[in-house]
Order: structure tokens, then sequence, then C-alpha cells
């Protein structure tokens, strides 16, 4: 049982996930996030797989070149982590880290079914709630989070640009 040696990453990840809100999404948000997914992705030279689902349904996948399909099913067991918790598989993770246990020894929940690993993230709509997840998988934890992040930053930025003109 180890504890984070970041005594801070717990305050940055509840951060994340407090201020990547969106202003809404749609099927075609989904297409132009996995594509900007897709794209950084490939910029850094990172073999992930990405998917972004609404609703139980999965509006964008992709599985660029290197991956195998283990990522697929990190992905589908980190995102029943951020759907049953409602924030990034990655902090709810390291909670449990911080109380000196793992997700797996603590949860009772099947790691068969459940990954609290870094990658996958709630798509948060501003006065809707969760919506659905976004998730990588191919990396180590904190860089499938810190991609997703950084592309819902952008999006988000985006979105701002686009209802302001």
């Amino acid at each position: 049982m180890t504890r984070t040696e970041d005594p801070d990453l717990t305050t940055r990840l509840q951060e994340d996930d407090l201020r990547l809100r969106l202003r809404g999404f749609d099927n075609d948000d989904a297409w132009r996030l996995g594509s900007l997914l897709v794209e950084l992705a490939r910029a850094q030279g990172s073999a992930v797989t990405i998917d972004i689902r609404r609703g139980g349904q999965q509006l964008f996948h992709s599985a660029l070149p290197g991956t195998a399909p283990e990522n697929d099913a990190w992905i589908q067991r980190k995102s029943r982590v951020v759907e049953l918790f409602g924030c990034s598989s990655y902090l709810v993770g390291q909670r449990f880290r911080d109380r000196g246990t793992t997700f797996e020894d603590s949860s009772r929940l099947d790691p068969g079914q459940y990954a609290a690993h870094g990658g996958a993230l709630p798509l948060h709509v501003i006065g809707v709630g969760v919506v659905g997840t976004v998730a990588v998988s191919g990396l180590p934890q904190h860089e499938d989070h810190a991609l997703v992040v950084k592309a819902l930053e952008i999006f988000i930025a985006e979105q701002a640009d686009g209802a302001e003109g």
C-alpha cells in the first residue's frame, strides 16, 4: 500500500474535474473531440485507443497503430468507474491511494469490470451534469489523463470562441 508521492495530485485532479465543463455535447461534438484527440496523439507519436460515449452510446472510437484489444478492455473498465463515481478514473484511484490502499483492494468492485486508472473523464455539460465519458488507453495513466485533459481544454476553448462569434 503506497501513498501518493505528490501531495497536490488529488487537488489538481479535482480541479480538472471542476473546470472541464462543456456548453453542450452532441454527436458532432463527439466527432470533433475524438478527431482532436487523434490529432494530438499522432503529433506526440502515441499509440492510443480513444472512445467517446454519451448516454451509453458509443459516438466515437479510434484505435491508432500500435494498440491492441486490451486497450478497449481498459477503456471499458475505466469508463465504468467514471459512470459510477461521476469523476475522472484517475481521481478515483488517487483517492484510494491517499487513504493508503488501492481501488482493487478496497472498492469491493470487480477489477475485471472496473479500473481506477487514469485516462477516462466525465463529459460534464453546464446546467445538465455528466452526460458521458471520454477515455484514452495506451500510455501510462498520468499521460492518458493529461492527453484527455489537453483535448478537453482545447475543445472547451473552441466552444467558448464559437459562442462569442
